[in-house]
Parts: structure tokens; sequence; C-alpha cells
């Protein structure tokens, strides 16, 4: 029998590209779906395009119309919720503009079973409607604490076992009056897996392109002015808030965050030597260590 995968897709103004992503999902090999769209309040064709498909397709689920989340975060958590995962093996998120390749989603179960994961990422090939393509590498060696600091990955790349996805939802359930302090649905799924010793594997292989273009709510970093404005979130001690946010709801205090929490110059310092256990890319743990100094620093001002 072929594996039968849960998708969640969260949408919002979607129209420009959604029917060319829910066709990238309906083409996937050796494996059978089963697609859950939440549609936020929209001003666009969204919702008729997803009713037509509906219509054809037994196959394709809308969740109730008319709520506003206002981010897709918010959006991805109603789904995690609301979603009845016991008759499936797996689960996926998508985005509403991207493009899978045919062979994504068996592909990542091979991996989870070869490795004996439960949360599955990877790289993504990034393109944009000129022509450009660029990979975003993602599978830098995990480290003991990137989770706290950083997602594995696009959510759209993640790939859940029902075990671990029931878990998540069962810690949005035990929160859910506090969830609007969480950012992203990508990050706190890999941030709950890996703080409960749960293992995750992030794969090489770019089997979609994650589409970039001026609605990207996070995209691939493009260009000196998306960097440095990410620069002036963390400087600014905002990035630090979502971290602290993530970590209480979660339920986190290992030596990070309680580095974080004092905040003083001798603790940020501190945090700034353990860059190699906080982030996976290198050229990330070299920024890492120079925002912290600097951050050690104006403590004193």
């Amino acid at each position: 029998m072929l594996n039968r995968i849960c998708i969640l897709l969260a949408v919002y103004n979607g129209s420009d590209y959604l029917k060319e992503q829910i066709d990238s999902i309906l083409n996937q090999e050796n494996v059978e779906v089963d697609i859950y769209i939440s549609l936020d309040l929209s001003s666009d064709t969204s919702l008729d395009i997803i009713n037509d498909y509906v219509q054809v397709n037994n196959n394709i689920f809308l969740l109730d119309y008319g709520l506003s989340f206002g981010s897709a975060g918010q959006n991805f958590f109603r789904l995690l919720l609301d979603v009845d995962f016991s008759k499936y093996k797996y689960i996926s998120f998508s985005d509403q503009d991207d493009i899978w390749l045919s062979n994504k989603l068996e592909h990542a179960i091979k991996i989870l079973e070869k490795t004996n994961s439960d949360g599955y990422s990877s790289n993504v090939t990034a393109f944009w409607e000129s022509g450009k393509q660029k990979l975003i590498k993602k599978d830098y060696p995990q480290k003991e604490f990137d989770y706290i600091f950083e997602s594995s990955g696009p959510g759209c790349t993640f790939l859940m076992t029902e075990s671990l996805t029931n878990r998540i939802k069962l810690s949005l359930e035990e929160q859910k009056a506090h969830l609007d302090k969480i950012w992203l649905h990508d990050w706190y799924c890999y941030a709950f897996a890996r703080s409960q010793g749960i293992k995750w594997f992030i794969d090489s292989e770019p089997l979609m392109l994650y589409r970039q273009h001026e609605s990207n709510q996070v995209g691939a970093n493009k260009g000196l002015s998306q960097i440095l404005s990410r620069l002036k979130i963390i400087i600014s001690g905002d990035a630090f808030k979502k971290v602290l946010d993530q970590a209480e709801f979660i339920g986190i205090d290992n030596e990070p965050i309680k580095l974080i929490k004092k905040r003083n110059f001798f603790n940020l310092l501190k945090l700034s030597f353990m860059a190699f256990k906080c982030r996976r890319k290198p050229s990330d743990k070299v920024a890492f260590f120079i925002i912290l100094v600097l951050m050690s620093f104006k403590s004193l001002l």
C-alpha cells in the first residue's frame, strides 16, 4: 500500500501561484495525499480557486473560511490544531506559491525510514521571476543548541511522523491561550522536536523550487538590505524576545536561555563564545559571535 500523507496548506491572497502549487502536490509519485487548506481572510480569488479543486478532488478539504490569522505561522498553527492526523503516517507543510518536484515526498519518506528519524527538512532551490536560481543550503551539521536560535529550514520542506505531529499538537493545545507569542511554525516544530530529544534529519537534496517575491514573510535573505534588516532586529533585542517566548512556551531552560534572561555584559559575552554550539552555518556562527560581543558592550552603556 502507498503511504498516505496529510498536507497542511496555509493560504492568504495566493491566487497568483496557488494552482501551480496544488498541482505539484497532486502530481507526487508513489504516495497518496490529502490536502487540508486553511485560507486566511483574503481579497483575491483564492477561495474560488480552492473551491474549484474541492469540487473535483475528494482528497482536498477546505477548513471553515472567514477567520483572519494575521500571519502564516498562526495559520499553520490553526491547521495543526484542527486537522485529525490519526489516519496518516506522515504530515507535511506546504506554502501557497512553491513548486514541488514529483519525488519530493517519496524521497523524504525514504530518508526518514533510513535514518529512523521523526522529523525531516532539506535544502531548497530558491528561484525568482527573472529565472535566477540559487541553492539555499540548510544541511550544515546540527549543533547542540541550534534549535533555540533557528529552524532546520523552510517549513515547506518538512515531513514529520504522526507521532511527532500529535505531540506538537498537544503542546499547542495545552497553551492555546498563549499561541500568539509564537512566531514561526517551522522553527517551533523543529525546536520542540529537538528539545524533546526527537531525531531530526536535514537533507542535502533540494526537491522543491522555493519561490521568492515581494510577499515572502521569510525568504532567502536576498540582498544587503534584508541582511541589515535582520541584524537590526537582533541588535534591538526583538530576536531575543522571540527566542525567550518560544523557550518558555516549550519549557526550555538550558544554559543559553539562562544567559539571555540575565543579559548582562558577562553573560552576553559568555554566550558569544558559545556561537559554535548555537548556529549551524559557519558565517552565522561568526555573525552570532560579533553581534553578541557588540550587545555585551552595549549593555554597559
